[in-house]
């Protein structure tokens, strides 16, 4: 397969005809042929050949050609050759989202801004659009897209299903429906690349990672549904624990549990706006005080061995690296924010009082002369970390965020994996241009799952 930059046209002729500059014809190697076979995204028609004389890479699709073959809008695209003469324009990028809370100005509601940014990135270089899942008509295999125009305004366009589906599905309740389970697999059944697949809960992780030789050695100890004997147990062994909602975010519902063998058990958590910390003279109360602000919801709790994480003005500190694959299909950390929890908070989470810091800022201060040393090494387990939850997961990623700490000794430790990680890292001024990377290495890795990479494959 080879690739080719061209310049799309539209004219006004009616016939089924493709007219190719000779330069074009050539880099194609469609020189003396009378049809070719055009695709986009899932679907192909045939279509005559004619050459026209003018310098570069040009094409024009006739009125006739584009009433069966969906092509979005004129601009700069590439083509990719495949066998004999199939002629693939593209890649038409699919990326899938939804929101309650819709306008005409703002049809995802409050990632609309994220999408815009998104589909902005990828202009020059691929046909992007987004859609949710009312927008798929699986009959005529079509999808009415949203489209941005020049001024960043939103237009609809019906395109064939694409090369490539981005699932930005914001709602862990929504992707759980039969409604979207039948979607992932439908487009997978259609051989259409799905990344990422779903949110991970946190004991989904543990659970691909348990027989993982190369990552267990940077998970903390973890116990999906503990007994209350075994949290008693792990707080005897590891002196205090977070114990944590399954499928939670933004640290809501969190409890760090602390054994004093003089002085008892501590439970530190948020209620509401503030940091509650509990002294209990013995581990009954403290279980009687969990089960009575959660019932039988506790079976969806998660256990982890506490560590002793480097601190700043005694505050502990951690990391998000934001991972993402790139355009060869391996695993990079783009995005590293350092987290400071609040006094008092029982996580690092910014609505619950942190603040965000430059890795340099946070090691800097924590390691001295060996920051860089230790922020190279943290790199290096990311993406071990990373290669390991993908070599164990059975569906496509290209994305990750990994909450990872790093302790007193200089050891370096995952928590959770997000495969849907938020972007809030990047409101950092430092870290905004690691917000664009991020983007870029989004739109590079669906390059990738289209087949729209570099030269010949």
């Amino acid at each position: 397969m080879s690739l080719t930059s061209c310049h799309i046209h539209f004219s006004p002729a009616s016939e089924k005809i493709v007219y190719l500059s000779g330069s074009l014809l050539k880099s194609l190697k469609l020189s003396g042929k009378k049809t070719v076979h055009l695709k986009l995204g899932k679907e192909t028609i045939i279509a005559n050949v004619k050459p026209i004389q003018r310098q570069g890479n040009h094409l024009y699709l006739s009125a006739g050609i584009r009433q069966s073959i969906r092509v979005p809008k004129t601009g700069s695209i590439s083509l990719l050759k495949a066998e004999d003469n199939e002629v693939q324009i593209g890649p038409l990028i699919g990326v899938l989202t939804d929101s309650g809370d819709r306008s005409s100005g703002q049809p995802f509601g409050n990632r609309t801004g994220y999408i815009r940014q998104l589909l902005r990135t990828g202009e020059r270089k691929a046909y992007l659009f987004a859609f949710t899942p009312r927008d798929i008509n699986w009959q005529q295999e079509t999808i009415n897209g949203y489209f941005l125009n020049g001024q960043s305004g939103w237009y609809r366009k019906v395109v064939p299903l694409p090369d490539v589906v981005y699932n930005r599905l914001p709602s862990r309740r929504a992707e759980t429906t039969a409604t979207i389970m039948s979607l992932r697999e439908r487009f997978i059944r259609k051989q259409i690349p799905f990344f990422n697949w779903s949110f991970f809960n946190k004991s989904d992780v543990y659970k691909l990672l348990d027989q993982d030789v190369e990552a267990l050695q940077f998970l903390p100890e973890s116990v999906n549904n503990p007994k209350p004997e075994k949290i008693k147990e792990m707080l005897e062994k590891h002196q205090f624990i977070y114990y944590k909602p399954s499928a939670g975010s933004l640290g809501i519902g969190i409890y760090r549990l602390t054994y004093h063998p003089k002085r008892g058990y501590f439970a530190r958590y948020r209620r509401g706006n503030t940091n509650v910390l509990l002294r209990f003279t013995n581990f009954n109360s403290l279980m009687r005080m969990l089960q009575a602000r959660h019932g039988s919801t506790l079976g969806r709790y998660v256990s982890q061995q506490g560590v002793r994480l480097i601190e700043i003005d005694g505050c502990p500190i951690d990391f998000r690296f934001h991972m993402h694959k790139n355009g060869s299909n391996e695993w990079v950390p783009v995005g590293i924010g350092a987290k400071k929890a609040g006094r008092g908070s029982v996580t690092t989470h910014i609505k619950n009082g942190g603040s965000l810091l430059t890795p340099d800022q946070a090691l800097g201060r924590t390691f001295g002369d060996r920051a860089d040393e230790m922020l190279i090494k943290a790199k290096e387990v990311s993406i071990k970390l990373s290669e390991a939850i993908e070599r164990n997961f059975p569906h496509t990623l290209g994305e990750l965020g990994l909450d990872i700490g790093i302790d007193k000794d200089g050891e370096v430790w995952m928590f959770e994996a997000n495969a849907k990680p938020g972007r809030s890292i990047f409101s950092h001024p430092a870290l905004r241009s690691q917000g664009r990377d991020s983007l870029s290495h989004i739109l590079d890795h669906c390059m990738y799952l289209s087949r729209f990479h570099g030269g010949d494959s």
